[in-house]
């Protein structure tokens, strides 16, 4: 079979051309090498040319490369001789590239997702990464999609657009879980659909919904998600606010005996907790932050804490979009546009699993020029001993 990236050979043998900064990757080449076959049961004839783990080699190196901003160009690229012989392809026309998106399955690169995260060891430690155990920012983020992309629903025929939900792990600093849909689609229909046992799902005020919160402790995890600030709800205990929760703007910090009003059917079955937060924003403007959780025991400091860190996962929609380019799509089908998102996201787990640190800047331009071979191994290894240790005190 055709490998993803060709090793050198033993002596005697002929050796191959190999990838510039091949060790990024030679780790967990064989979680692609598994895609090859599928996709080919209709290839009847035994004549396919372009296989699922080249294809998603080309998408990795389309986010890799410095240079390659479109579908055209990435076709190019496969026109060159280094590029085939280090991915193991052959010249690929306009048609094969836009065949795949129809061919191959996005679905099946969930499990290298969830596996590479995995993999990823938490950037912090100490008493918040301990009590945090699980955190996890949920949120959506629209992709502007082009008016010819009808499934896209989204504002009107001329305004299409997608929605990347995205389940972020807090304390490793990766993308946990994603699933695409058309823009007009309902996010906590997708969170209650996706939910995991044993998490920390932080929420904005856009998932305050009481049969959403049931459904997330059925599944077996806690929550701390906003709610607006006249909900309904009846104290059962007001608890003291000690220093630490003070300096956190905590205000109150209420054990509920019921949340909404006597009207509301009860989805939650259970004493909930409900902490109020006074924060300033970049306008100098003053909010109370209302959250509610089922977690009794966490320091009412540490859940205003949680909350703060539901940014994380704006700051990797950021990453995705300015940095990587994600925004820019090359595919116009659902099951491309769900190709090229996984391919941007593990992109990203692949500069954590490899640095032990959140993916910046810096880094990706560094690992861009190690691969196409302006950045010696020497020089790459510097940059990495260079990097700053992660604060243990922060997720």
């Amino acid at each position: 079979m055709a490998g993803r990236f060709k090793h050198d050979e033993g002596p005697g043998e002929e050796a191959a051309p190999r990838l510039q900064g091949q060790r990024l990757l030679k780790p967990i080449q064989h979680l692609f090498e598994r895609l090859h076959d599928a996709g080919t049961a209709r290839d009847r004839a035994g004549n396919r040319q372009l296989f699922f783990d080249q294809y998603f080699s080309l998408l990795l190196l389309y986010f890799f490369s410095p240079t390659l901003k479109s579908l055209r160009s990435l076709q190019q690229a496969t026109g060159w001789d280094k590029t085939r012989q280090a991915l193991g392809i052959r010249r690929t026309s306009l048609g094969s590239l836009s065949e795949a998106t129809g061919v191959f399955d996005a679905a099946l690169l969930r499990p290298i997702l969830r596996e590479l995260a995995e993999r990823a060891v938490p950037l912090s430690t100490g008493r918040e990464a301990e009590a945090l155990r699980g955190l996890t920012a949920v949120d959506g983020s629209v992709f502007a999609a082009l008016p010819r992309m009808a499934w896209a629903l989204w504002q009107d025929t001329q305004h299409r657009g997608v929605k990347l939900h995205l389940h972020f792990d807090v304390l490793k600093g990766v993308p946990r879980q994603a699933t695409l849909t058309p823009a007009a689609s309902s996010e906590t229909a997708q969170l209650a659909a996706t939910l995991e046992p044993g998490r920390l799902y932080v929420l904005d005020r856009g998932y305050a919904s009481y049969e959403l919160f049931g459904q997330i402790l059925t599944a077996g995890s806690s929550l701390v998600g906003r709610v607006k600030d006249n909900t309904a709800f009846t104290v059962a205990e007001e608890r003291p606010i000690d220093d630490s929760a003070d300096a956190a703007g905590v205000v109150r910090d209420v054990v509920i005996g019921r949340l909404g009003t006597a009207h509301h059917k009860d989805e939650l079955k259970r004493p909930m907790r409900l902490v109020i937060v006074r924060t300033t924003d970049r306008f100098g403007q003053t909010t109370a932050l209302w959250l509610i959780t089922d977690r009794l025991d966490l320091p009412a400091d540490l859940v205003a804490l949680a909350y703060r860190y539901r940014w994380t996962v704006e700051l990797f929609f950021r990453w995705l979009k300015c940095v990587l380019g994600a925004r820019h799509l090359i595919a116009h089908s659902h099951n491309g546009v769900t190709l090229q998102m996984y391919a941007a996201m593990i992109v990203s787990l692949l500069i954590v699993v490899r640095t032990g640190r959140k993916p910046t800047v810096r880094t990706f331009e560094t690992i861009q020029f190690h691969l196409i071979g302006w950045v010696s191994d020497a020089e790459f290894d510097a940059h990495l001993a260079g990097l700053k240790p992660t604060d243990a005190k922060k997720p």
